[in-house]
């Protein structure tokens, strides 16, 4: 909002109303409360957020996400852009009451060029999309775990995806991002257009402009060694203390995870799942089956009582994870960790362990390193993620009350891993309101405030990590 439009505000509150109306009268893709469409566009995938922006946006073609941004700016009205809400807690805390908050789920065009092994891939698209699209030619994406994450919020903050310690983060990889400005004009940042953006836009998030399109590198793989092994709970000390001696030599070409798993007795989950606590070691491999047998094989000697590694399509890998297929009220929050020693193994087996009263659903240690601990060639703002393990944790929350408890018991479980923290956070996984600057070096953080100032002087947008 600019400042003159502050001032107004303080002096008549009805302004914003009579501002989002007149933007709403000005373009057809906007919608104020109190209609079905806006009840319909504010709910974002996380069902347990209640976000009640100032109006929701659902515009059709990247003509009318110009026209909005254009007519949103000559208002003094902010905006903020969603594709399916993943992490739209963080969001939700913000003041968005001048907010036109613009879900870009109508523009999911895909274009691969196969040749250049590059996808243009269209704001509102999810990875299935592009995983779909680019699997015909032989080529995968640095997607994430999930199907249904939005491309462009999960590049623009980082992207840790299965191919992550051989090829590194997916904001690195990264080849062009078209945006709009303030002025309601669609502009190009890359390696030679607009640097200094093209450089904060990979890791600084949405706080720069409405990403229209985004062009990200593709992998020439077909089919990668992958699956799952899984254990009952009780055998999680054995499986963890085997999975941190294994992480600390663990080659690149893998990328894998363990989590305590406890599920619900729900009728739509399968037999080996249902009302157990389990624990699941899963991850891709990028090697001949013979050498990727060998990586797994210290876990693989434990003996689970399930074992799907095999040689399989990469395009499986979109539901590896066992993440929800559809959308779920959830709290959770997570770190990066800087050791999986004995003190921290016993800090996690504490706080989630099977002898803990913990109700939450996931528990997870992702392993890092590998090319996430190295800088690549012309990064982006997040360069890597420092540490060895994210840990991450998650319950199901389907009223408030038990989301109110949930928040207590995850500020818990990171309060245990506190003291293993690692320096920086990793926006992608803060799933609560956090001081942004410490996910960055403070020459980086001076750098991205400078960009900020450069494209954005009225703070006109707004991201879930605000900068």
């Amino acid at each position: 909002m600019t400042q003159l439009a502050q001032i107004v505000d303080m002096i008549t509150p009805k302004t914003t109303a009579r501002r989002l109306a007149k933007l709403a009268q000005r373009c057809s893709a906007v919608h104020l409360p109190g209609s079905p469409a806006y009840d319909q566009g504010r709910f974002a995938w996380n069902v347990a957020v209640d976000q009640r922006p100032g109006a929701v946006a659902l515009p059709e073609t990247i003509e009318d996400l110009c026209h909005l941004v254009r007519h949103a700016g000559k208002l003094g009205l902010r905006v903020t852009t969603q594709t399916t809400g993943h992490a739209a807690s963080v969001l939700a805390q913000h003041d968005l009451s001048d907010v036109v908050l613009v879900r870009t789920t109508a523009l999911r065009g895909v274009h691969i060029d196969p040749a250049r092994r590059i996808a243009r891939v269209e704001a509102g698209a999810v990875w299935q999309d592009v995983v779909d699209a680019a699997a015909p030619h032989g080529l995968a994406a640095l997607h994430g775990s999930a199907h249904d994450v939005g491309v462009v919020g999960y590049t623009l903050g980082g992207g840790l995806s299965w191919y992550a310690r051989k090829h590194g983060l997916a904001s690195n990889n990264v080849v062009g991002i078209e945006l709009i400005t303030p002025e309601g004009e669609v502009v190009r940042a890359d390696a030679h257009h607009r640097t200094d953006l093209f450089w904060a836009l990979r890791g600084g998030g949405g706080n720069f402009g409405v990403v229209t399109t985004i062009e990200i590198s593709l992998l020439p793989i077909e089919d990668v060694y992958a699956g799952m092994m899984i254990w009952p709970l009780d055998r999680a000390p054995e499986v963890l203390r085997t999975y941190a001696a294994w992480s600390a030599s663990a080659p690149d070409e893998i990328t894998a995870s363990l989590r305590f798993l406890r599920f619900p007795p729900l009728p739509e989950l399968p037999d080996f799942l249902r009302g157990r606590s389990v624990v699941v070691f899963d991850g891709a491999v990028l090697l001949e089956d013979d050498e990727a047998e060998a990586v797994i094989a210290p876990l693989r000697a434990l003996a689970p009582e399930m074992n799907t590694f095999a040689r399989v399509p990469a395009a499986t890998l979109t539901t590896l994870h066992m993440d929800p297929p559809q959308p779920t009220p959830g709290v959770g929050g997570g770190i990066a960790i800087d050791r999986l020693d004995d003190e921290a193994i016993e800090a996690f087996l504490s706080a989630v362990g099977p002898q803990s009263s913990t109700d939450l659903l996931i528990a997870e240690l992702r392993l890092l390193g590998g090319a996430l601990s190295r800088v690549p060639q012309g990064a982006g703002a997040v360069e890597g993620i420092e540490g060895t393990h994210l840990a991450f944790v998650m319950a199901v929350a389907p009223t408030p009350e038990v989301a109110a408890a949930s928040e207590i018991e995850v500020e818990r479980v990171l309060e245990m891993l506190a003291p293993f923290e690692a320096r920086w956070l990793f926006l992608n996984l803060a799933d609560r309101p956090v001081d942004v600057s410490r996910a960055f070096t403070p020459p980086t953080w001076q750098r991205l405030r400078q960009v900020k100032a450069a494209v954005d002087p009225d703070g006109m947008f707004l991201a879930n990590h605000a900068i």
